[in-house]
């Protein structure tokens, strides 16, 4: 999969939707001695990548926990298996990544949390964006007047 442009995710900034978080199949490789899967901003991750963390937790712990507002990223777990919660302020989806080679992009605008579902479990994240405390909606009711705020949520509306 090769993405041309940069500016898919950050130019509606705050106006994704659900149906927007993506499942990306990554090159994965096989060998005798052992396997490799790439990831290459504007290749086969649709942005330049800025920032990359690893996070670990313990078997059951719930991270994430926000929203950003411009900053889109691409999840991977490459050992163990993580379920992540995703919701636009109307619907709700929810994913399982345990294969390494599995990436789930959630735009800028979309509350995520995910849960460590096995021990050893570790979680990969691709940024577009350079860390930016202000780039984050850590309360969830704060999420949804944002988006509300927009006219990007109809509470009458809802699905799960």
């Amino acid at each position: 999969m090769f993405y041309m442009s940069e500016t898919k995710y950050t130019d509606n900034v705050m106006f994704s939707s659900i149906s927007e978080v993506t499942l990306i199949k990554l090159p994965h490789h096989f060998e005798e001695n052992g396997d490799l899967v790439v990831m290459e901003g504007l290749t086969n991750i649709p942005f330049s990548i800025a920032r990359v963390f690893v996070v670990r937790a313990p078997t059951g712990a719930t991270r994430g926990q926000h929203a950003h507002k411009i900053c889109a990223q691409l999840l991977t777990c490459p050992v163990g298996s993580v379920e992540v919660f995703c919701d636009d302020g109307h619907e709700t989806v929810t994913y399982v990544l345990d294969h390494p080679n599995i990436g789930l992009l959630i735009p800028a605008g979309i509350w995520a949390q995910q849960t460590y579902k096995v021990f050893g479990s570790i979680l990969t994240v691709l940024c577009d964006q350079p860390y930016d405390e202000n780039d984050y909606i850590r309360d969830y009711e704060e999420f949804k007047n944002y988006r509300k705020a927009r006219g990007l949520i109809d509470s009458k509306k809802r699905k799960t």
